[in-house]
């Protein structure tokens, strides 16, 4: 899990504040949207919490368990989002709070106005999508781990929630709101891909482009190369690539390896050397600072925590 995926800490109620120790709840209100902030203190099970608007979750501290349109409940963790649509009966099991281990989560309803209103000026400012025919959410990926771009902005969005006193509060949220929205497009499409780049790869090219990436992640792979395999000029196709994913093709490339690496480390056997040319690295400086900056550790010290 990258290190600066996770959500930075928002406050906790004053202990004679807690209404509740299950799931209890501050709100922010703000124009388009709601903030709420749930702590939970103790061991609880069937807990059901439902929204009137679509609700971005996000887990801060601590793990849930969470039951979602009817089908067997996953565990929930800090450094992951779960998108719920309108009306959805969240059904929530808390096995390990307590109270010196509470869960904190947030959950920021988006009217349904602000939502249609940003897809609506995409799809006209930005209509020739490759990944998917137009800009929106799809529930069909509604766990997520953050990215690194999306944790910034639900960072940003926390910080005006909570923090920001100044007349133009609802403006700045608005604004974040709308990136928000974009950086979630962009996470699930990418979720979308490494689910289903194989079956997609014969006729949409940029998932093509990534299974070209995965076959090929231990040889030398240059954007000439995965711009001539997407059949696209070069600008063409770093322009569309970053628009849709977030991040341009040799950060995909580079966050592959990386995660390579990981499986690898997680192995046990192989010198920190190995793992490094295994994963596609050429310079081991390269590939221990890369790994640092993207896990927290360096490989040396992940490999010998995991094992």
């Amino acid at each position: 899990m990258t290190q600066n995926n996770f959500i930075a800490g928002v406050p906790w109620r004053n202990t004679r504040d807690l209404k509740t120790l299950v799931e209890n709840r501050t709100t922010y209100t703000l124009e388009n949207c709601e903030l709420n902030i749930f702590e939970t203190h103790q061991q609880a099970d069937d807990v059901n919490l439902v929204f009137g608007d679509l609700v971005l979750t996000t887990m801060l501290k601590g793990k849930k368990v969470m039951h979602l349109f009817d089908k067997p409940g996953f565990e929930y963790l800090p450094g992951e989002s779960v998108i719920v649509p309108p009306n959805e009966v969240m059904k929530i099991d808390f096995p390990e709070a307590q109270w010196d281990n509470p869960t904190q989560c947030i959950a920021l309803s988006i009217s349904k106005e602000m939502i249609e209103a940003t897809f609506n000026l995409l799809n006209e400012k930005f209509p020739d999508k490759v990944i998917t025919k137009d800009w929106g959410l799809d529930l069909s990926y509604f766990h997520l781990i953050n990215t690194q771009d999306l944790s910034e902005i639900i960072n940003r969005f926390v910080r005006i929630g909570v923090k920001d006193g100044s007349k133009e509060k609802d403006l700045i949220a608005t604004l974040a709101l709308k990136e928000l929205l974009i950086r979630l497009s962009q996470t699930q499409a990418r979720d979308m891909l490494e689910k289903t780049y194989k079956e997609l790869a014969s006729g949409n090219r940029m998932a093509h482009v990534v299974e070209y990436i995965k076959k090929n992640i231990r040889e030398t792979i240059s954007l000439d190369d995965l711009a001539g395999e997407a059949c696209m000029s070069k600008a063409h196709f770093l322009r569309s690539f970053k628009q849709e994913l977030g991040l341009t093709p040799m950060e995909f490339v580079l966050h592959e390896r990386l995660n390579l690496a990981k499986q690898y480390l997680l192995l046990g056997n192989h010198q920190i050397q190995e793992v490094c040319y295994m994963a596609g690295f050429r310079n081991i400086t390269y590939f221990i600072r890369a790994f640092k900056q993207e896990f927290g550790l360096t490989p040396k010290v992940f490999q010998t925590k995991s094992n």
